[in-house]
């Protein structure tokens, strides 16, 4: 299973980029490779059910998780469906008392296919520093320059 945790410090509110992560919806705006993103169902206000999409190329996936939002500022991505064995997404947001806030980001994957997930052990930090640099340039789009 390949894994990557990464802590950042951010000149937005936790609030702020807790609502930015929280908007599955809005992902196919601007997360890499996203070309789709929608919510399914709810079960409640902090538990939903949304597919991605994601493409390059001529691949093209669907993904289905169930995404819980806690009041303590943390986000659980629980993997359901697509071509994966595993993913685990999990994101913390800390304020500080500048009105900053630190977050703390952990994901760990894993293909079905043996040799996509050795193919993948290639690629997988760049992935992964895309897609937090994506989220941090959408906060600077939404927010304001820090």
């Amino acid at each position: 299973m390949l894994s990557h945790i990464e802590q950042k410090h951010l000149p937005y509110s936790a609030e702020q980029m807790f609502d930015l992560v929280a908007d599955v919806a809005s992902y196919k705006e601007f997360a890499p490779w996203c070309i789709g993103s929608r919510i399914n169902s709810r079960e409640s206000d902090d538990v939903f059910y949304a597919d991605l999409v994601i493409g390059y190329k001529m691949f093209r996936e669907r993904f289905t998780s169930k995404v819980v939002l806690t009041p303590k500022k943390r986000i659980h991505i629980e993997y359901l469906k697509g071509p994966l064995k595993n993913l685990k997404n999990n994101w913390e947001f800390a304020p500080l008392e500048d009105g900053t806030c630190i977050i703390d980001f952990s994901v760990e994957f894993e293909f079905s296919n043996v040799a996509l997930q050795t193919f993948s052990k290639l690629f997988f930090n760049e992935v992964v520093h895309r897609m937090v640099n994506a989220f941090e340039k959408r906060a600077e789009e939404l927010y304001g320059a820090s």
